[in-house]
């Protein structure tokens, strides 16, 4: 069976869009800082496609006065096609997300959004607790010593 012209359109359309987009579109390739951390990109890709297209009937075979049937023959019996015209179209988006660096013991994802100051201080917070419980442990072994001090003159 003979292929369909809109179907050489969508091929055509989506082996350019397979081209363009794969997973290292996505999560981009890795580059090595000089001091040894690794800083992988993370990218949002969207793309969108459309294709359509219609048969038409020629002007000669409404002129010459002929019924034609659904397969475009002629009641005559000559084979005559209706003209196709079609299109198709294709639309892509890569927005960078964030990105990921791995180094000194730690991944963090660092995002690349407005919005990211509420997620900073969320990824500070078991830092800010670490170092308020080693504060806090330094204080109680000093207030110790003072008091065994105290303890050791009386």
């Amino acid at each position: 069976m003979e292929q369909h012209p809109i179907e050489g359109l969508m091929t055509t359309a989506m082996e350019s869009i397979k081209d363009m987009v794969d997973v290292n579109t996505i999560v981009g390739d890795a580059v090595q800082a000089p001091d040894g951390t690794v800083i992988i990109p993370v990218s949002k890709v969207s793309f969108g496609f459309a294709a359509g297209g219609g048969e038409y009937n020629s002007c000669c075979s409404a002129n010459t006065g002929e019924s034609s049937d659904d397969e475009g023959e002629t009641s005559g019996g000559t084979s005559s096609k209706y003209p196709f015209a079609g299109g198709s179209g294709a639309g892509v988006s890569i927005n960078p997300v964030a990105f990921m660096v791995v180094g000194q013991g730690q991944i963090r994802l660092l995002p690349v959004t407005i919005n990211s100051s509420l997620e900073k201080i969320l990824d500070m917070v078991p830092d800010i607790i670490e170092k308020a419980n080693q504060s806090i442990k330094k204080k109680i072994k000093v207030r110790r010593t003072i008091k065994e001090l105290d303890d050791e003159e009386v």
